[in-house]
C-alpha cells in the first residue's frame, strides 16, 4: 500500500497520478484567473494556506518537475498576450502561472500544509481503489490479516527484524536468483510496507503523546517547549519577557542568521486564533523587530481571516496538527 511519504519522495509515483486534478476540488475551491485555466503564485499560497515564500522555495527546488506539469514564468510578448486574457496589471513585468495540474503537483510536494495533506489523502485513496488485486500465490502476504498481530508486536523489535535481517536476506536471494526474482521482489516490497506501517504507528503514538503533554503545560512551560523546538532546529532564541494571559514571545535568529520572532499561544484545542491577534503580532514582528521569519505557534487553530492575514504578511501559522508534527521531529520548512 502506497503511503504519503512515498508520494512525497517519488517523482514517478507523482507522475502516475498527475491527471487526477479533481482531488483539488474535493478539499476546497481553487480560485483561478479570468482565463479560467491558470493561477498565480499568491493564489497557490492562499489555496494551501501557507506563506508566499514556501511556494517560491518549492518552485526553486522542483522547477524542472513543475515545468513539465505546466508551470511557466511569462515575460515579454507572451506576458503581454496573457495580460489581455487574464486581467493582469499592465505594469507587471513578469508573472509565474500554474495550471491545475501544476497546483496538484505542488500538493504532492508541499509537506507543511494541512490542505496539501488532504489532497494527498484523496489521491492515495483513489490509487488504492484503482489498484488491481494481486494474483494469489504461496508467498502472498495478506496485510489486513496481519494487522491485528502487528499491533501486538513491539514496533522496534519488528522493525529491526525486518530491516536488519529479512530484507537483507531477500536482497541476497534476489541477486542470486533467476526465474523467481519477481516473486522475491514482491515479498520484499510487502515486508517494506509492513515496516512502514509500524513506523507510522510509532509516529502517530508519539504525536498523540506530544499533544497530551502540551495540553497539560502552563504558559511558561509551553514557551520553553517551543523554544526547545527552535533550538533543536538550529535557532538561537530568548524570551522577550513580554506577553499576557496565554501569550508569550521569543526572539532570536535562525540557523542561517535570519531574524526570528515567535508568538507562543497556549489555549484550548477548540478555540481559534482570531484575525485581531494575528494583526497585532504582524505589527509587532515586522515593524518593531523587523523579523525575516515570523512564527505564530498555537495549541489550537486559526480562523480563515487570521490565515489570510498570515499569508499576506509572510507569517508562518503553526496550528495544532503542524505543532504535533514539529514536536515529534519534523522540522518546519521555513526554518530549514
Amino acid at each position: 500500500m502506497v503511503n504519503e511519504e512515498v508520494l512525497l519522495e517519488s517523482r514517478t509515483l507523482r507522475e502516475s497520478v498527475a491527471e487526477h486534478t479533481g482531488a483539488l476540488d474535493k478539499v476546497k475551491a481553487l480560485t483561478v484567473l479570468p482565463d479560467g485555466m491558470h493561477v498565480t503564485t499568491r493564489m497557490v499560497a492562499d489555496y494551501f494556506e501557507v506563506g508566499l515564500e514556501a511556494v517560491k522555495s518549492l518552485v526553486k527546488d522542483h522547477r524542472d518537475e513543475l515545468e513539465s506539469n505546466g508551470y511557466r514564468l511569462l515575460t515579454g510578448q507572451e506576458l503581454r498576450s496573457f495580460k489581455d486574457l487574464s486581467g493582469i496589471s499592465p505594469r507587471t513585468r513578469s508573472v509565474a502561472v500554474f495550471s491545475r495540474r501544476t497546483v496538484l503537483n505542488v500538493a504532492m510536494l508541499l509537506r507543511d500544509s494541512i490542505v496539501a495533506r488532504q489532497v494527498r489523502a484523496y489521491l492515495l485513496d483513489a490509487e488504492r481503489n484503482a489498484r488491481p488485486r494481486p494474483v494469489e500465490n504461496l508467498f502472498h502476504i495478506d496485510l489486513d490479516a496481519l494487522d491485528e498481530r502487528i499491533t501486538r508486536i513491539s514496533t522496534r523489535t519488528a522493525g529491526r527484524l525486518i530491516g536488519q535481517t529479512i530484507v537483507p536476506m531477500l536482497n541476497h536471494l534476489i541477486h542470486a536468483s533467476g526465474e523467481q526474482r519477481r516473486e522475491l521482489t514482491a515479498i520484499r516490497e510487502d515486508l517494506e510496507r509492513v515496516k512502514r506501517t509500524l513506523q507510522e504507528r510509532e509516529l502517530t503514538g508519539a504525536a498523540t503523546a506530544a499533544a497530551t503533554a502540551m495540553d497539560t503545560m502552563g504558559r511558561r512551560e509551553f514557551e520553553d517547549h517551543v523554544a526547545g523546538l527552535c533550538r533543536r532546529d538550529g535557532c538561537t532564541v530568548t524570551s522577550t519577557g513580554s506577553g499576557s494571559g496565554l501569550v508569550t514571545d521569543l526572539v532570536g535568529h535562525t540557523a542561517d542568521g535570519r531574524r526570528l520572532v515567535v508568538r507562543c499561544e497556549h489555549s484550548a484545542p477548540h478555540r481559534a486564533v482570531e484575525s485581531a491577534a494575528m494583526w497585532e503580532f504582524a505589527g509587532m514582528a515586522k515593524l518593531e523587530h523587523e523579523a525575516e521569519v515570523a512564527l505564530f505557534v498555537t495549541t489550537s487553530t486559526f480562523t480563515p481571516a487570521a490565515l489570510g492575514l498570515a499569508a499576506r504578511h509572510g507569517i508562518t501559522a503553526v496550528h495544532r496538527a503542524l505543532l504535533e508534527a514539529w514536536s515529534t521531529g519534523t522540522a518546519l520548512q521555513v526554518l530549514r
